[in-house]
């Protein structure tokens, strides 16, 4: 178990990860699913042995609000379906913390519940906001979960220039679930778990 690291320079790499994951030529990215609400694409991960995604969707609403639903707080677990507990287990400056969260079985519970440590940190990017995170070998695993793995990940959430109301959310995702699980079934359920997230994502925000 590792001890917590200095939170500026991990940050800052951070961030930086993110915005080179933002600059990937499109003809780098195979189509993985598409429905109204988002398209989600991916590439073999630079990272791990698994996928990158990357997810994006115009949301009706302005940034703020939206970064606000998504990064650590109290809006977070209200909505989303996947997340059922969410603890901040340290609060650094400048927008960052560090969270310890679980989340549901998936595929008739082929994936069990799992476990996530990360470092999250919200800035600023463009005319709109960058939030992001990554797994930490942080904290004692609790009993009954895998604790899994978010290599560098991030959404970028810019105000579309011509309806400044309404917003371009772009995300990046790279999670190592870990535990015995045939790859094929972490493929299928990352795609649609992704594509799933706006429309959970939508209604939060009508409400």
């Amino acid at each position: 178990m590792d001890l917590l690291p200095n939170s500026a320079p991990l940050a800052t790499k951070l961030r930086n990860t993110l915005v080179q994951y933002h600059s990937i030529a499109d003809s780098e990215w195979r189509l993985a699913e598409k429905n109204r609400n988002a398209t989600v694409w991916r590439k073999p991960s630079d990272e791990f042995s698994g996928y990158l995604y990357k997810a994006q969707g115009v949301v009706e609403d302005v940034t703020n609000r939206i970064v606000d639903h998504i990064r650590p707080g109290p809006y977070r677990l209200d909505w989303d379906s996947l997340m059922t507990t969410m603890d901040i287990m340290e609060t650094f400056e400048e927008n960052c913390c560090v969270m310890r969260y679980t989340t549901a079985g998936q595929l008739w519970n082929i994936i069990a519940p799992r476990e996530f440590v990360d470092f999250s940190y919200t800035t600023s990017y463009e005319d709109g906001l960058l939030t992001c995170g990554i797994s930490l070998d942080y904290g004692e695993v609790r009993p009954n979960f895998v604790r899994g793995f978010n290599h560098p990940c991030g959404w970028f959430c810019v105000p579309l220039k011509d309806y400044p109301s309404h917003s371009l959310l772009t995300g990046y995702i790279q999670t190592e679930l870990r535990g015995m699980l045939p790859q094929s079934a972490v493929d299928t359920a990352m795609s649609s778990t992704l594509a799933n997230f706006y429309s959970d994502l939508k209604k939060a925000l009508k409400t």
